[in-house]
């Protein structure tokens, strides 16, 4: 069935994309070459941030939205990584924060000047080292503080508690080929991947098990990408068999086959899907094409209904999707995309074409639930302890106006010279190092009463020798490379 021939009504069924005028842009940005299918674009509503080229490591640009027009080829980066930039994730509970990924295996997170970046910005307020090969997805809790998550080549996907700097969860053994995305649901209390292997899998990362696994969600062998639906549904994009993109809705208490698969065209690059929960429209943006396509999805047959495209001419490079905090929301606009070219970023609006009746009726509320706000209404100790909450909601009545961020303070926790708890029981800071065993189940270190004091300091000192044989491998390696440059043998 095609999903094109269905006529429906619905607010979203006229729904139009608009190129900003010239004078809107970014312009000679050098955007990353770097062959990765990631967005390489983050907004929200106070800044655009893009990874660019850079020479000898890693950058990315970090633009207040209102710098347009021509940005300086002198203008100051985020270069703190060692290798090439694979992947950025603005904090949705700071809008100062960002976090990025790298080929040089490590997890940064910054902070950035309330005003925007006056000087290089070189020194992270944490570096999060955990991964053996390069590091090619981030996304943050999407209600618990401080809680980030990573995915390298190394099939790993760790969880780490920002505000202390260490690793909370590690699932080492669920994926055995390399990760394509992976995504949080609603109140962050799973996520969903999508890997080498064709398995689409929901997994509790906290006790560390598969709740589902689908294991050919698309047949063809090209990435896959999946993110979850504020219902609990999950929606997929891929290959077929015979390299036609696909689309695809599943219920995970049925995966036996999807409730809904279209077949789009024979294109070969990554649907990136950019999901709206307040609406609950689906955005497709292929890497390489030059067009959005959008879908309503509902609770009726055939769930995924066709809206409409996108088309401009140059093909994109990346994209980065607003959050809904930052449209405009007196010109109807309930979307915004920020459009990588090749030397440029061009925001596009999706507007729903409404005349405004009077001044008393400047927000139709029917556009507008209130969406998810910057405030978390977890912690990442409560979250780690079980804790799930719903995003605390703002209103957009008035339109969305920005508070006073707090900066990000990074504690580390020492257990070997910290007081020892007293009979109260509270958690201080975040759990240690966590590893899998052999059935995938990730049991939480957390602060205890006094008789399991010891066996906190004893899971610590074992992790200290590994993190200190790790290094001195990595040392004794390095100097042997030194010892061939100086040699001439290099």
């Amino acid at each position: 069935m095609s999903f094109r021939r269905v006529v429906r009504q619905s607010k979203f069924r006229h729904v139009f994309g608009q190129a900003v005028k010239t004078d809107q842009c970014y312009d000679d940005i050098r955007v990353s070459r770097v062959t990765w299918d990631s967005s390489f674009c983050a907004v929200n509503p106070k800044f655009v941030a893009v990874i660019v080229e850079a020479s000898g490591g890693g950058a990315f640009l970090v633009l207040p939205l209102g710098k347009t027009g021509r940005i300086d080829k002198a203008y100051p980066t985020v270069c703190g990584h060692t290798g090439p930039v694979l992947d950025i994730d603005w904090c949705p509970h700071n809008d100062e924060v960002i976090a990025s990924a790298s080929e040089d295996c490590t997890v940064k997170v910054w902070q950035i000047p309330e005003q925007g970046l006056l000087s290089p910005l070189t020194d992270p307020v944490v570096s999060l080292e955990g991964h053996s090969k390069r590091v090619g997805i981030i996304t943050w809790h999407p209600t618990a503080r401080n809680v980030l998550l990573s995915a390298g080549c190394d099939n790993v996907v760790l969880i780490w508690n920002v505000g202390s700097g260490e690793e909370l969860f590690r699932l080492d053994e669920m994926h055995p080929d390399l990760i394509y995305s992976a995504a949080w649901n609603r109140d962050g209390s799973l996520i969903c991947t999508s890997c080498k292997d064709k398995a689409l899998r929901i997994i509790d990362p906290r006790r560390g098990t598969l709740v589902q696994v689908k294991e050919r969600a698309h047949d063809g062998a090209r990435p896959m990408r999946s993110i979850f639906m504020s219902d609990g549904k999950i929606f997929t994009t891929g290959f077929s068999r015979m390299s036609e993109r696909q689309l695809a809705l599943w219920d995970p208490s049925n995966m036996e086959e999807p409730i809904a698969i279209q077949e789009m065209d024979s294109s070969n690059g990554v649907l990136l899907p950019f999901y709206d929960p307040d609406t609950n429209v689906v955005y497709l943006c292929g890497k390489g094409d030059s067009s959005i396509r959008y879908f309503e999805v509902t609770s009726q047959s055939p769930y995924v209904h066709f809206l409409n495209t996108f088309i401009s001419k140059e093909p994109q490079r990346g994209m980065g999707f607003m959050s809904k905090r930052g449209v405009d929301v007196n010109k109807c606009e309930i979307a915004r995309f920020y459009k990588l070219h090749e030397r440029k970023c061009e925001p596009i609006t999706m507007t729903v074409p409404r005349k405004v009746r009077s001044s008393l009726d400047l927000v139709q509320d029917d556009l507008y639930p209130d969406p998810a706000g910057p405030e978390p209404p977890l912690e990442a100790e409560d979250w780690v302890a079980g804790r799930d909450a719903p995003p605390l909601l703002v209103s957009l009545r008035d339109g969305y106006v920005p508070t006073k961020q707090r900066d990000l303070k990074v504690t580390r926790k020492n257990v070997l010279s910290a007081p020892a708890s007293t009979g109260g029981g509270a958690k201080t800071g975040a759990p240690a190092h966590l590893s899998t065993g052999p059935a995938h189940q990730a049991t939480p270190i957390i602060q205890h009463p006094d008789d399991e004091k010891m066996s906190e300091i004893m899971e610590e000192l074992r992790n200290l020798k590994l993190l200190v044989k790790t290094q001195g491998k990595r040392i004794a390696k390095l100097e042997e490379q030194l010892a061939q440059f100086e040699d001439g043998d290099v």
